[in-house]
């Protein structure tokens, strides 16, 4: 015997009664589901505020509704929460689609493409810096891609403005510096003057 269950835009709404709120769920359920990818939080508030105007603390809360509800779930890799639609959500979404108006549809549609690519261009490029002591500063430079570090490498400053131009020198200039490294690394002559290995 199969029991009936609640209708899903019931469960949905369990936190309001304004219909609004389910459209807002749904949207970002459907925003996760068509990038096809984990997504930051800051890239996933992007995509719906792209959508429709919808404040940071509400986003907030129609996240962690959707998280309790096990139609989002959410882990952390390279030291950032990522988010992504659950077999469950998707089963949801497939039900609920037709809450989410045709012109905010076509918003999110519309702009998906271009937010995706430039979030993954100014997160391809990482370098931070952190004080150990007055006169020791740890610097990180990374490449990523996909959420997924290809480059990473770690060195030693000795003032604040030493660490903060090897960070600007990275994140302006990576293009140049990360291929001298890797073709250091993989064509490396010991005949090579010294002087000019790296030049």
């Amino acid at each position: 015997v199969q029991t009936c269950a609640l209708p899903i835009w019931i469960i949905l709404k369990i936190t309001s009664n304004d219909e609004s709120l389910a459209e807002n769920k749904v949207l970002i359920l459907y925003l996760l589901t068509v990038a096809n990818k984990p997504l930051t939080n800051d890239v996933l508030y992007k995509l719906v505020i792209s959508a429709t105007d919808m404040n940071y603390f509400y986003f907030q809360q129609f996240v962690l509704d959707l998280i309790n509800v096990k139609y989002i779930f959410t882990f952390q890799k390279e030291d950032q929460t990522l988010y992504q639609v659950t077999d469950d959500g998707k089963r949801t979404l497939d039900l609920t689609l037709d809450l989410l108006p045709g012109i905010i549809k076509l918003k999110a549609d519309t702009n998906l493409k271009s937010i995706l690519d430039k979030s993954e261009e100014e997160h391809s490029i990482v370098a931070e810096f952190t004080p150990a002591s007055e006169n020791h500063y740890i610097i990180v430079c990374k490449i990523i891609e996909n959420n997924e570090t290809v480059f990473e490498v770690k060195t030693f400053a000795g003032s604040r403005d030493e660490a903060k131009a090897i960070v600007d020198n990275w994140k302006n200039h990576a293009n140049i510096i990360y291929p001298k490294i890797i073709s250091t690394l993989t064509n490396f002559d010991t005949n090579d003057d010294e002087n000019n290995w790296f030049i």
